[in-house]
């Protein structure tokens, strides 16, 4: 075992007689210290050393009202974006079918995938009246059918092609307001009309050189009573 050690007890100058009063008086342990030698040697007074200045932190004031304990507060989101993976069976060319949407059940040609992952379709216009749009690959069935589309220039649309505009909105007078008006509708930029000619018009030639393409694009895929999703072959 390790020695122990004692504490030593402690060695005052000054030992009391009995409780509260020492052996020496205020002035003879004054002379005992040496203080009147500090104070000699400083010119009769005891050295003073300055205080350090403190930094003042500024006072923030507790705000007046505050949260309640179910409000909530967003996460950061700290994961990076990864780009869309297109599935093996979707390539240039490809005729898919829409699964929903406004155009559930149409069938439309695959042009290229844009930045933000979305496919960028067309019906053409012509022959089922599906536009230029973009489209998630969750809802889209991939056919073996292919189109050729290598006289078709995709290269100017991108995901800003198909940003809405912001509308500015104009206030109404007392008179305008209790009026009916019509509503307008929004109007296609002729721009974006000319755009779609072309493509369409690019497509059309390979199309129409296919025999009975054209009416296959047409037609809207639907399932009848007794057929089976998962053995049909596309």
């Amino acid at each position: 075992m390790a020695p122990t050690t004692t504490k030593k007890a402690r060695v005052t100058r000054n030992p009391e007689l009995i409780r509260g009063v020492g052996k020496y008086s205020r002035s003879q342990m004054y002379h005992k210290r040496g203080l009147w030698a500090i104070k000699q040697k400083n010119g009769g007074t005891f050295p003073h050393h300055e205080a350090k200045p403190v930094e003042q932190k500024p006072i923030v004031k507790a705000p007046k009202f505050y949260p309640a304990e179910d409000v909530k507060k967003p996460l950061v989101n700290k994961r990076k974006p990864k780009p869309t993976k297109l599935r093996a069976s979707i390539t240039p060319g490809t005729v898919l079918i829409i699964l929903a949407g406004r155009f559930k059940g149409k069938r439309v040609v695959f042009l290229k995938q844009l930045a933000s992952g979305l496919l960028l379709v067309t019906g053409p216009f012509k022959i089922n009246g599906v536009p230029l749009r973009r489209v998630n690959q969750a809802y889209l069935i991939a056919t073996s059918t292919k189109v050729d589309i290598s006289g078709v220039n995709a290269d100017k649309f991108d995901d800003k092609y198909f940003a809405k505009q912001a509308e500015k909105k104009k206030k109404k007078s007392e008179g305008e307001f209790f009026e009916a008006e019509k509503e307008e509708k929004n109007v296609l930029p002729q721009e974006k009309k000319d755009d779609q000619k072309a493509v369409d018009a690019a497509l059309l030639k390979s199309i129409e050189a296919v025999p009975e393409l054209k009416s296959y694009l047409a037609a809207r895929f639907s399932l009848k009573s007794g057929m089976k999703p998962h053995e049909l072959v596309f």
